[in-house]
């Protein structure tokens, strides 16, 4: 394992790539606009479960396998992308929260098959992403010293920080979307806020859709 100095380098570039907006914050932050902090903690939760499933994909060697194959990586490629345009379309075509009674209604959605399928949404935004999976391939061992016993165990630990110190930026983004969707004006262009929203999901899923196999 890193000294540390090292953990301490490791952790601070973790916090500044999570304070990248990109599918994963975007989703945060939807969810949080539209109901509430819960909702938003609910996202962050499932981004990082996402994340678990990375870390140990990579640490058994998919990752390493899916940067290698073409079509390994072509397949779960096509499907984050479908599932990033398919996320844009439903937020383009959503209903905004018409007066105080749909506002309620979403504030109150706390039951759990509605949580449930926030989280489930969140954790299919982070897993169907194989730029995540390439990302811990990359950047993890960098931290892991060359005259590691157990490069896996170590890749795994530091994997498991990454995403345990991620976890309290991810709820940074929920409680400051939820702050933001208690101003009346952020309710009055919830319309126009789910649009934009919609239209960079479409925009990350059309990324996605045109990025290469790193391996090539």
């Amino acid at each position: 394992m890193p000294d540390a100095h090292h953990l301490l380098l490791f952790v601070a570039a973790g916090w500044l790539l999570n304070l990248t907006p990109g599918p994963d914050v975007l989703y945060i932050v939807t969810s949080s606009l539209r109901a509430g902090v819960k909702a938003g903690m609910v996202a962050a939760l499932g981004i990082v479960t996402g994340c678990f499933i990375h870390v140990f994909a990579a640490a058994l060697g998919v990752s390493a396998l899916m940067a290698a194959s073409a079509t390994a990586f072509s397949v779960l490629k096509w499907a984050g992308a479908a599932y990033l345009l398919w996320v844009g379309v439903k937020l383009l075509t959503a209903r905004a929260p018409q007066g105080e009674t749909d506002w309620n209604a979403l504030a109150r959605d706390g039951s759990a098959l509605g949580l449930r399928a926030v989280f489930t949404g969140a954790f299919w935004t982070n897993v169907l992403n194989p730029k995540v999976a390439i990302f811990f391939l990359a950047f993890v061992p960098q931290f892991i010293a060359a005259d590691t016993q157990n490069k896996a165990l170590a890749f795994i630990l530091l994997g498991v920080l990454f995403n345990v110190s991620s976890f309290p930026v991810n709820c940074g983004w929920a409680w400051a979307a939820a702050w933001m969707a208690r101003r009346g004006a952020v309710r009055r262009g919830m319309h126009w806020l789910d649009r934009a929203a919609g239209a960079m999901f479409i925009g990350f899923g059309l990324k996605l859709a045109f990025t290469d196999n790193p391996s090539r």
